[in-house]
Protein backbone atom coordinates (compact mmCIF):
# COMPACT_ATOMS: atom_id res chain seq x y z
CA UNK A 1 0.00 0.00 0.00
CA UNK A 2 1.04 3.76 -1.29
CA UNK A 3 0.54 6.71 0.83
CA UNK A 4 -0.67 7.74 4.39
CA UNK A 5 -4.25 8.02 4.90
CA UNK A 6 -4.98 10.21 8.50
CA UNK A 7 -8.00 11.60 9.87
CA UNK A 8 -8.37 13.92 12.41
CA UNK A 9 -10.94 13.23 14.74
CA UNK A 10 -11.88 14.78 18.13
CA UNK A 11 -14.24 12.97 20.81
CA UNK A 12 -18.44 13.45 20.19
CA UNK A 13 -19.93 14.53 23.06
CA UNK A 14 -23.53 15.59 22.14
CA UNK A 15 -25.36 12.72 20.85
CA UNK A 16 -28.86 12.42 19.01
CA UNK A 17 -30.71 13.02 15.97
CA UNK A 18 -30.79 16.83 16.84
CA UNK A 19 -26.96 16.97 18.35
CA UNK A 20 -25.87 15.75 14.52
CA UNK A 21 -27.83 18.13 13.10
CA UNK A 22 -26.47 21.19 14.81
CA UNK A 23 -23.33 19.83 14.25
CA UNK A 24 -23.50 19.12 10.92
CA UNK A 25 -24.54 22.76 10.18
CA UNK A 26 -21.01 23.95 12.22
CA UNK A 27 -19.34 21.82 9.52
CA UNK A 28 -18.57 18.59 11.16
CA UNK A 29 -19.03 15.23 10.22
CA UNK A 30 -20.79 12.70 13.08
CA UNK A 31 -18.86 9.61 12.95
CA UNK A 32 -18.12 6.11 14.91
CA UNK A 33 -14.96 3.90 15.52
CA UNK A 34 -16.29 0.25 16.81
CA UNK A 35 -15.28 -2.99 16.61
CA UNK A 36 -11.90 -5.09 17.44
CA UNK A 37 -13.14 -6.28 20.79
CA UNK A 38 -13.23 -2.29 22.06
CA UNK A 39 -16.14 0.25 23.10
CA UNK A 40 -17.57 2.30 20.36
CA UNK A 41 -16.52 5.82 20.35
CA UNK A 42 -18.59 8.41 18.84
CA UNK A 43 -16.39 10.72 17.11
CA UNK A 44 -16.38 14.46 15.39
CA UNK A 45 -14.41 15.17 11.77
CA UNK A 46 -14.39 18.17 9.40
CA UNK A 47 -16.41 18.28 7.06
CA UNK A 48 -14.58 19.41 4.48
CA UNK A 49 -11.34 17.26 5.39
CA UNK A 50 -13.36 14.59 4.84
CA UNK A 51 -14.88 15.52 1.94
CA UNK A 52 -11.08 15.91 0.53
CA UNK A 53 -10.11 12.61 1.30
CA UNK A 54 -13.19 10.71 0.09
CA UNK A 55 -11.91 12.19 -3.70
CA UNK A 56 -8.93 9.69 -3.10
CA UNK A 57 -10.56 6.09 -4.02
CA UNK A 58 -7.78 4.22 -2.33
CA UNK A 59 -9.26 5.87 0.86
CA UNK A 60 -12.10 3.32 1.01
CA UNK A 61 -9.57 0.12 0.34
CA UNK A 62 -6.72 1.34 2.52
CA UNK A 63 -5.55 1.04 6.96
CA UNK A 64 -6.20 4.40 8.15
CA UNK A 65 -4.74 5.96 10.93
CA UNK A 66 -7.97 7.42 12.89
CA UNK A 67 -6.17 10.16 15.82
CA UNK A 68 -8.27 11.77 18.44
CA UNK A 69 -7.64 12.48 22.32
CA UNK A 70 -4.33 11.97 22.44
CA UNK A 71 -4.49 8.26 20.68
CA UNK A 72 -4.55 6.76 17.44
CA UNK A 73 -5.86 3.55 15.89
CA UNK A 74 -5.93 1.59 12.70
CA UNK A 75 -8.95 1.54 11.27
CA UNK A 76 -10.74 0.67 7.60
CA UNK A 77 -13.85 3.28 6.49
CA UNK A 78 -16.69 0.40 6.88
CA UNK A 79 -19.46 2.79 5.58
CA UNK A 80 -20.13 6.45 4.30
CA UNK A 81 -23.77 8.45 4.79
CA UNK A 82 -24.37 11.45 2.33
CA UNK A 83 -27.02 13.47 1.81
CA UNK A 84 -29.77 12.61 -1.14
CA UNK A 85 -29.28 15.73 -2.75
CA UNK A 86 -26.62 17.95 -1.55
CA UNK A 87 -23.14 17.02 -1.23
CA UNK A 88 -22.51 16.57 2.19
CA UNK A 89 -21.34 13.67 4.11
CA UNK A 90 -23.68 12.86 7.16
CA UNK A 91 -22.40 10.09 8.88
CA UNK A 92 -19.20 7.65 9.09
CA UNK A 93 -18.46 4.26 10.04
CA UNK A 94 -14.74 3.19 11.32
CA UNK A 95 -13.86 -0.37 11.81
CA UNK A 96 -11.07 -1.33 13.98
CA UNK A 97 -8.34 -3.51 12.39
CA UNK A 98 -5.60 -5.38 14.03
CA UNK A 99 -2.84 -7.39 12.78
CA UNK A 100 -3.97 -10.87 14.26
CA UNK A 101 -7.64 -10.47 12.30
CA UNK A 102 -8.62 -11.15 8.59
CA UNK A 103 -10.98 -7.56 7.80
CA UNK A 104 -13.34 -7.56 4.76
CA UNK A 105 -13.10 -4.63 2.47
CA UNK A 106 -14.45 -3.75 -0.78
CA UNK A 107 -11.74 -3.19 -2.93
CA UNK A 108 -12.10 -1.41 -6.40
CA UNK A 109 -11.44 -2.55 -9.51
CA UNK A 110 -9.01 -1.12 -12.40
CA UNK A 111 -9.51 -2.15 -16.11
CA UNK A 112 -6.38 -1.85 -18.17
CA UNK A 113 -6.04 -2.45 -21.67
CA UNK A 114 -9.72 -1.86 -22.48
CA UNK A 115 -9.62 0.06 -25.90
CA UNK A 116 -7.49 -1.75 -27.52
CA UNK A 117 -8.31 -5.81 -25.82
CA UNK A 118 -9.44 -7.87 -29.20
CA UNK A 119 -12.90 -7.53 -28.94
CA UNK A 120 -13.31 -3.67 -28.98
CA UNK A 121 -11.01 -3.79 -32.00
CA UNK A 122 -13.56 -5.62 -33.87
CA UNK A 123 -16.65 -3.29 -32.80
CA UNK A 124 -17.67 -5.34 -29.03
CA UNK A 125 -18.95 -2.80 -26.44
CA UNK A 126 -17.49 -3.44 -22.67
CA UNK A 127 -20.01 -4.07 -20.22
CA UNK A 128 -18.86 -3.78 -16.90
CA UNK A 129 -20.93 -5.88 -14.08
CA UNK A 130 -19.00 -5.03 -11.25
CA UNK A 131 -16.71 -2.12 -9.89
CA UNK A 132 -15.09 -3.15 -7.12
CA UNK A 133 -15.51 -6.72 -5.20
CA UNK A 134 -15.13 -7.49 -1.44
CA UNK A 135 -12.12 -9.25 -0.42
CA UNK A 136 -10.95 -11.09 2.75
CA UNK A 137 -7.74 -10.70 3.94
CA UNK A 138 -5.22 -9.98 6.37
CA UNK A 139 -4.60 -5.66 6.80
CA UNK A 140 -1.23 -5.99 5.30
CA UNK A 141 -1.93 -7.76 2.22
CA UNK A 142 -4.80 -5.04 1.31
CA UNK A 143 -4.57 -4.45 -1.89
CA UNK A 144 -5.12 -0.67 -3.10
CA UNK A 145 -6.90 -2.11 -6.01
CA UNK A 146 -7.09 -5.12 -8.66
CA UNK A 147 -6.42 -5.04 -11.95
CA UNK A 148 -8.06 -6.56 -14.32
CA UNK A 149 -6.69 -7.09 -18.18
CA UNK A 150 -8.78 -6.91 -20.80
CA UNK A 151 -6.26 -7.30 -23.75
CA UNK A 152 -7.30 -10.48 -24.97
CA UNK A 153 -10.81 -10.28 -24.52
CA UNK A 154 -12.76 -10.96 -27.68
CA UNK A 155 -16.32 -10.69 -28.27
CA UNK A 156 -18.19 -12.82 -26.34
CA UNK A 157 -16.38 -13.23 -23.36
CA UNK A 158 -16.10 -13.01 -19.71
CA UNK A 159 -14.37 -12.71 -16.79
CA UNK A 160 -15.95 -14.03 -13.67
CA UNK A 161 -14.34 -13.72 -10.45
CA UNK A 162 -12.80 -16.63 -10.29
CA UNK A 163 -10.64 -15.58 -13.21
CA UNK A 164 -9.55 -12.33 -11.32
CA UNK A 165 -5.23 -12.50 -10.26
CA UNK A 166 -5.07 -11.62 -6.81
CA UNK A 167 -1.77 -10.58 -4.57
CA UNK A 168 -0.84 -13.46 -2.05
CA UNK A 169 -2.85 -13.77 1.04
CA UNK A 170 -5.93 -12.52 -0.74
CA UNK A 171 -9.47 -13.92 -0.93
CA UNK A 172 -12.56 -12.82 -2.89
CA UNK A 173 -15.22 -13.65 -0.18
CA UNK A 174 -18.08 -14.26 -2.73
CA UNK A 175 -16.10 -17.16 -3.62
CA UNK A 176 -15.83 -18.62 -0.47
CA UNK A 177 -19.48 -19.27 -0.68
CA UNK A 178 -19.58 -21.63 -3.33
CA UNK A 179 -19.42 -21.66 -6.93
CA UNK A 180 -22.46 -20.57 -7.38
CA UNK A 181 -21.20 -17.33 -6.83
CA UNK A 182 -19.02 -17.08 -9.28
CA UNK A 183 -20.65 -13.94 -11.10
CA UNK A 184 -19.14 -12.05 -14.24
CA UNK A 185 -17.65 -9.05 -13.49
CA UNK A 186 -16.95 -7.48 -17.27
CA UNK A 187 -17.70 -8.92 -20.83
CA UNK A 188 -17.48 -8.19 -23.82
CA UNK A 189 -20.63 -8.18 -26.73
CA UNK A 190 -21.26 -7.30 -30.38
CA UNK A 191 -23.03 -3.64 -30.30
CA UNK A 192 -26.71 -3.85 -30.38
CA UNK A 193 -27.12 -1.34 -33.28
CA UNK A 194 -24.84 -3.93 -35.45
CA UNK A 195 -26.71 -6.59 -34.31
CA UNK A 196 -30.06 -5.05 -35.90
CA UNK A 197 -28.93 -4.00 -38.75
CA UNK A 198 -27.68 -7.03 -39.41
CA UNK A 199 -30.98 -9.02 -38.77
CA UNK A 200 -32.56 -6.65 -41.25
CA UNK A 201 -30.44 -7.14 -43.81
CA UNK A 202 -31.76 -11.21 -43.82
Amino acid sequence: MVGSFEFEAELRHQLGKGASRRLRHAGKVPAVLYGGGGEPVPLLLEHHKVVKSLENEATYSHVLTIRFDGREESAILKAVQRHPAKPIVMHMDFLRVNAADKIRVHVPLHFINQESSVGVKRGGVVSHSMVDVEVHCFSKDLPEYIEVDLAQLDIGDIVHLSDLKLPAGVEIHALTQGAGHDLPVVSVHAPRTAESGEGEAG
